[in-house]
């Protein structure tokens, strides 16, 4: 059994540290790739024909990758195994048990105590071994054995009643932000319980969920609610309490505008041509000026809609207000800044780039290594089996 290579990722962090993905879709899979991009030897476990759900996910290559699965699954190895075949599951718990140091696993509740792969199992023999649940709605509680995906939990946590324009139907925040959200949770776990193990040589168990995900991105809304004895509202690209602090059209399209102290809307109103408003008595806090937002922001739109979202944003630079013009996923490629940062990374001869980790070590952001493998494309190089 193949104990991996010593390959582009040896001067990495987490170089040496070999971790099983028993997951799909996108929670699992983008905690084992942050993983993997510290330099973790991620192994993606699949199951045999169709694999991973998120192998048909999204916008299609021409060559049939899936842009969801490329995206989410670079860095590692794959191998596929049959769960229901008590022998290739008995060969990958040998396999965890000899060079495992990490499982991640978000299968649906209680399949994994039926292949002799959960916690319990693997750590009675193995007590060094760190294994990460993901559940849908929590380790417990009367929802514990329900499945989930990340729009119900945008939806029943909260998130969703926070989201899109007042009067108007929920709306989902436009990407994952839940499943990769505890993705990150993971891979936060995981760092711990690695301090953790070189302190005490003990492994742990470790438990996160899709839900949990959700009420933690509530915090100020939590304590918003208490404050106010209101239920939030849903603030369109503002935020609540500030003000001004959302997007703004212009003659071209749209400027986000942040100014939500006196300081900064004082530059504002002086650059928008009416320096009166700072001492307007509706205006003179933030508070306030969240009072009237409404009349505020007539004003200001009056203004924005004039010029040219490069016309205002060159003026708003050159006194130091901050603002960013509203990109499209093409403008933000070809972005300068996005440029300068390396953070697109593409390997030679593959037809398109793909995201990197946001963070970087001694000045430089760990490489990408390996495409997503095809499905059961490492069997032979980690089972010595092609099947």
């Amino acid at each position: 059994m193949d104990n991996g290579s010593d390959g582009p990722a040896a001067e990495l962090p987490l170089k040496g540290l070999r971790l099983f993905e028993l997951g799909s879709s996108v929670a699992a899979p983008y905690g084992a790739w942050l993983m993997a991009s510290l330099g973790a030897d991620v192994i993606k476990v699949e199951r045999p024909g169709k694999g991973d759900d998120a192998r048909v996910w999204g916008e299609m290559f021409p060559d049939g990758r899936a842009s969801v699965f490329e995206s989410l699954n670079r860095d590692k190895r794959g191998v596929t195994v049959d769960f229901k075949n008590p022998e290739e599951c008995a060969r990958l718990r040998e396999l965890i048990l000899e060079t495992g140091d990490v499982v991640l696993q978000n299968l649906r509740p209680g399949q994994i105590e039926r292949y002799g792969l959960d916690a319990a199992t693997l750590r009675k023999e193995k007590p060094s071994l760190i294994y990460c649940n993901i559940w849908a709605y929590g380790s417990g509680g009367p929802m514990r054995d329900k499945p989930g995906y990340d729009p119900l939990m945008q939806a029943y946590g909260g998130l969703m009643s926070t989201t899109g324009e007042k009067g108007r139907a929920p709306v989902r925040v436009g990407t994952s932000i839940i499943d990769m959200g505890t993705g990150m949770w993971c891979a936060i776990g995981i760092l711990a319980a690695l301090q953790k193990r070189t302190l005490t040589g003990e492994g742990g168990v470790i438990d996160t969920s899709l839900y949990e995900t959700a009420l933690g991105w509530m915090t100020y809304h939590l304590v918003g609610r208490q404050a106010s004895g209101r239920d939030p509202s849903r603030q369109g690209s503002g935020a609540p309490g500030m003000v001004p602090y959302q997007v703004y059209p212009c003659a071209d399209g749209y400027l986000m505008i942040a100014a939500p102290n006196d300081k900064l809307f004082a530059l504002l109103s002086k650059v928008l041509g009416h320096p009166e408003w700072k001492d307007d008595p509706r205006f003179l806090t933030n508070q306030s000026r969240y009072a009237n937002i409404d009349a505020l922001n007539e004003l200001i739109e009056g203004r924005t809609k004039t010029r040219t979202r490069a016309e205002w944003q060159a003026e708003f630079d050159a006194v130091g207000l901050p603002s960013a013009p509203e990109q499209t996923v093409s403008e933000m490629m070809a972005d300068p800044q996005t440029q300068a940062l390396g953070i697109m990374q593409q390997m030679a001869g593959q037809p398109f780039s793909l995201m990197g980790m946001p963070v970087s070590f001694d000045g430089e952001r760990p490489a990408l290594n390996r495409m997503a493998p095809a499905l059961g494309e490492h069997n032979k190089e980690i089972f010595g089996t092609e099947e």
